[in-house]
């Protein structure tokens, strides 16, 4: 596992035409619907005990 994860596709549109955006960590843009974003880690998350035996 890679230590920062960066965007694959736009999640507004799906292209992959992505470019950093600004100097802050975790804003992108997308060069085909002209979007700015960020995206942000909020943590891990523990698995509760109704979603480890769910069937899938």
């Amino acid at each position: 596992m890679s230590e920062r994860g960066f965007p694959v596709h736009c999640p507004y549109c799906g292209e992959q035409d992505l470019w950093p955006h600004d100097d802050s960590h975790g804003s992108w843009e997308c060069r085909g619907c002209l979007r700015a974003f960020s995206l942000k880690m909020l943590g891990l998350v523990r698995p509760s005990a109704t979603t480890q035996g769910a069937p899938e």
